[in-house]
């Protein structure tokens, strides 16, 4: 029975409103509705109880998880837009039946006016979180339908069967080949000016990023492959009239795709070929390939807001001298990171690798979850503008979960740049060797350091060898060790 006896004034019909919106049922039970108000915030309690038990029971890998289960089902994605769409609904009816049961049509006419604009505002205040996540589910599925590809049957990397409790086909880790090209209309092709392979520890997350050179000489393919069949030596094409070379790792794509008749007329083959090449120049199986679009890759940066970057001196870029990045510690936007990453004017490309590592670790540390969650709408935009790549969708139910490790573990680099190589005559043999090395030292982990119980015994002393006069006690560094992304970058 709803208690009538004393009509409620202007303050308390707005108060037990507001009330309603934080605690669902309070209205309800101070006009009289007592079973509808005891039902409404039990079942209130309950979820939050249930909320709770949820966040303390649950670590960041569970949440990584649903988040990779969403990514890859369509299906649920569009239960989620559903679901926060009904939510919202409900509880937008719910501060309406609030004021409702208060009974404002008791108050003066100017009372009902003030007390009606504050309820609707309560109202439309409650359903806009649960529309945000909406229109982000919304706006996250047609991005991933644009980026990733859905085949009928998923994936497992490397080909493998691997099943539901092993995606990774019993592989430790999984590689992925991050390629940069532009996307200019005077451009013929796809020529890669970026080439790493970043190797990701399936079970710690510990990465290396294996920098390859786009000038790449005397490129060696596959045995047995159409392309080394054309070219058992080694990648080599006359010079162009002023003096070019379209003969370099860069340009492997592109060759390919033109020529088809290699392939014994199957069209498109440059993809493939060039992931087989690195893989095969690293001695690595590639998984997956992703081509990132360098121009997408500056709507990126500033879909979050720019990336902090020390220039340790000025970048001129541009055929004729157009522009300049002047040094400096500060946030860059998309345009100078790029040309700060890219510029090759008074520069070579072992010193623009140098600046891309700088570019994709400043990317990775500041890109966190806060900045992407107020920016979700750019970022999902510049991403349908990035990415090309050949990941199935349904894998991303394990490489999101994958690449929030990625976030917290350790990445390393190795660049394939001299002195470490010559990048006209190659040792290829070198390469696969610190490769191979760069992983073992990345799957380490340090052991942590235990207190004894009680002392030791005496140790016994070391003979420590004197240095010459005159000699340098600084190791020098190893150019074959791994380094950290962001090592000498400011």
């Amino acid at each position: 029975m709803r208690d009538r006896s004393k009509p409620p004034g202007v303050g308390a019909v707005i108060g037990w409103t507001a009330l309603a919106a934080i605690v669902p049922g309070a209205a309800h039970l101070r006009a009289g509705w007592r079973r509808t108000g005891l039902a409404i915030l039990c079942v209130y309690t309950a979820l939050l109880l249930a909320l709770l038990w949820v966040g303390l029971t649950s670590d960041l890998d569970d949440f990584a998880g649903l988040a990779g289960q969403l990514a890859a089902s369509s299906g649920l994605t569009g239960v989620t837009v559903v679901a926060s769409l009904v939510l919202g609904a409900a509880w937008f009816a719910l501060i309406v039946h609030s004021f409702v049961v208060m009974n404002p049509g008791t108050l003066p006419g100017m009372g009902q006016a003030i007390a009606g604009g504050v309820a609707g505002t309560l109202a439309v205040a409650v359903l806009l979180p649960f529309g945000l996540v909406g229109q982000y589910a919304a706006v996250s599925q047609s991005a991933l339908d644009d980026v990733f590809s859905a085949p009928s049957t998923p994936r497992p990397a490397n080909g493998g069967g691997g099943g539901e409790e092993d995606p990774w086909a019993g592989r430790n880790r999984v590689n992925i080949l991050l390629l940069g090209g532009d996307a200019d209309t005077h451009r013929v092709g796809v020529r890669t000016d970026s080439i790493n392979v970043a190797s990701v520890d399936v079970k710690s997350g510990n990465t290396v990023l294996l920098s390859l050179p786009r000038n790449l000489e005397n490129v060696r393919f596959v045995p047995g492959s159409p392309m080394a069949k054309r070219f058992p030596d080694g990648f080599r094409l006359p010079a162009n009239p002023d003096g070019s070379r379209e003969d370099l790792l860069f340009a492997v794509w592109e060759y390919a795709d033109s020529h088809p008749e290699i392939f014994g007329g199957r069209k498109n083959q440059g993809t493939k070929t060039l992931i087989d090449t690195v893989g095969y120049t690293l001695g690595l199986k590639i998984d997956w390939y992703a081509l990132v679009n360098m121009w997408g890759f500056a709507r990126l940066i500033d879909a979050i807001g720019g990336v902090m970057l020390t220039v340790p001196q000025d970048v001129v870029f541009g055929k004729y001298n157009e522009g300049l990045v002047k040094a400096g510690t500060r946030k860059l936007r998309g345009a100078d990171a790029m040309w700060f990453a890219r510029s090759r004017t008074n520069s070579d490309d072992y010193t623009r690798m140098g600046r891309q590592r700088c570019v994709l670790g400043a990317l990775l540390t500041q890109s966190d979850p806060a900045t992407v969650l107020s920016r979700f709408n750019q970022v999902a935009l510049a991403t349908k503008e990035l990415l090309r790549t050949d990941i199935p969708r349904p894998m991303l139910e394990h490489l999101v979960p994958l690449a929030v490790k990625v976030k917290n573990a350790k990445v390393t680099s190795v660049q394939f740049v001299p002195p470490l190589i010559n990048t006209g005559y190659p040792d290829w043999t070198k390469i696969r060797t610190v490769t191979a090395k760069a992983l073992r030292s990345s799957a380490l982990t340090r052991r942590p350091l235990t207190a004894t119980a009680a002392p030791t015994a005496t140790p016994k002393a070391t003979a420590t060898r004197t240095p010459r006069p005159g000699a340098s006690t600084t190791a020098k560094p190893d150019p074959t060790s791994p380094k950290g992304i962001t090592d000498g970058c400011g």
